[in-house]
């Protein structure tokens, strides 16, 4: 075990207030200005260049910032000055994990200055051992960043498709080629006010999908609810998993006696949940067999339409399903209205053309997001106990092993998590994966040469 003392937290770092810089005084520029919630803005000056972290000086502990560029330090944050030979990664994740870690009283201050900051007593390892240590917990970081990125990519070809294919109308004809530039009828319709390819037609939201609502159990019965139940979505729930276009489960699981009580529907698997309200508009699709609360007006593809195209037909839909909401308190969608929202409609042997298509980005996708979940529940349960010195590296990368594969590469831009950086003699060859990636999933669609990818 690695030997841990107590030492304050002054004696480890030196941390300095930031600096004021009003909006109307920013020059556009290429240095950020790093303030408590992330980078506000951009100057043409900087105040601090090199590694840096950078703190709110309001919040909670464990929001930091890791930086190694010049930099403009809010005057809403704590920068560091000094990290008096100690390793600025390992420095990272020890602030990330205040919260998390014995420390004084003056932890759970909402606002803090540095006096504060100095004076919280933390466990502390020596700096030979302070690099392996960072530098693990960085290889996580880096895989999920990575994860996200290819997720990005994966999901604006997607989209970009579904937008050629049924915004712009620019599906393959019956020779293959894209059917509204190359001259195909288009007539125009006076429901959705606009031209649409002959044989379409002009339907509504139901058409999509059977439109499910959802509901509560008392909530002060404990045997209505558990953690190995029916999954139970809430708009929380979804507000939680942003970022992610698929979802496991909730806060809280359902009993039988729960759905019974409640009336629930039990919805299959590969259902687009919608939030209705507080607020409208989360999306994501369910893995499993799924409940929700009455916060959602959820779609169940079973009218011929694939889950992949009723999904961003209701994306693309989400600023006019927000503009026929009402309420007064807060804003909700009835599932009256919502029914009879117009939609346009293309055949279903299209739509499922588009699904096949797209069928293995979406799946590539669902097994990223999983992968990244496994990951950071595996940091957040080995960060305190490797500050702590309850584990050694050895250990903890033994764990990460079991979860997936991980690659060990330290990572040195900015970010709450810090970000991807191909190193340039890589870049080439990470293109060609990712064009290689790209082909093989749209290599049968005439096309493909067409499609423009930011």
């Amino acid at each position: 075990m690695i030997k841990i003392e107590k030492k304050r937290f002054g004696d480890i770092v030196n941390f300095k207030r930031g600096y004021d810089i009003p909006s109307h005084k920013r020059d556009t520029g290429i240095y950020p200005i790093i303030s408590s919630g992330g980078i506000s803005g951009w100057h043409s000056k900087f105040k601090v260049s090199g590694e840096g972290l950078i703190t709110g000086r309001y919040g909670t502990l464990g929001e930091v910032y890791y930086i190694n560029r010049k930099y403009w330090p809010h005057n809403t944050t704590l920068y560091v000055t000094d990290f008096k030979g100690n390793y600025s990664k390992y420095v990272y994740f020890l602030m990330k994990c205040l919260g998390n870690l014995k420390t004084s009283d003056k932890s759970s201050v909402p606002g803090i200055n540095r006096n504060d900051l100095h004076e919280i007593c933390v466990p502390y390892i020596a700096q030979n051992f302070q690099k392996d240590i960072a530098d693990f917990l960085f290889s996580i970081e880096y895989k999920i960043e990575l994860n996200n990125r290819i997720n990005a990519q994966l999901e604006a070809m997607a989209k970009t498709l579904y937008d050629y294919w049924f915004v712009q109308f620019d599906f393959p004809d019956a020779n293959g080629k894209p059917y509204k530039t190359s001259g195909g009828k288009m007539v125009y319709n006076e429901t959705l006010k606009r031209e649409i390819p002959e044989g379409w037609k002009t339907g509504s939201l139901i058409n999509l999908g059977e439109i499910i609502g959802g509901s509560t159990p008392p909530k002060n019965v404990d045997e209505y609810f558990t953690s190995n139940g029916t999954p139970w979505i809430t708009p929380k729930d979804l507000s939680m998993n942003a970022g992610n276009k698929f979802i496991t489960k909730g806060e809280l699981d359902v009993t039988d006696k729960g759905i019974r009580v409640a009336s629930l529907n039990i919805m299959p698997k590969g259902t687009i949940l919608l939030s209705s309200r507080a607020p409208i508009g989360y999306l994501a699709i369910s893995r499993e067999k799924v409940t929700t609360n009455q916060g959602f007006k959820s779609f169940v593809s079973n009218k011929g339409f694939p889950v992949e195209f009723v999904y961003y037909s209701i994306s693309n839909l989400i600023p006019t399903i927000e503009n026929n909401a009402s309420g007064s308190t807060f804003k909700e969608i009835s599932a009256s209205t919502l029914k009879i929202i117009p939609a346009c409609l293309p055949t279903k042997i299209l739509a499922k053309k588009y699904s096949d298509l797209v069928n293995g980005v979406f799946m590539r996708q669902d097994l990223l997001e999983i992968e990244n979940q496994k990951l950071t529940e595996l940091r957040d349960w080995l960060l305190p106990m490797l500050m702590n010195g309850q584990v050694t590296v050895g250990n903890a990368y033994q764990q990460t092993q079991e979860t997936t594969s991980i690659a060990a590469e330290p990572v040195t831009e900015y970010g709450t998590k810090p970000v991807l950086n191909i190193p340039e003699n890589r870049k080439g060859f990470a293109k060609q994966v990712l064009a290689g990636k790209i082909v093989s999933l749209f290599k049968n669609d005439p096309n493909f040469t067409r499609i423009k990818f930011q």
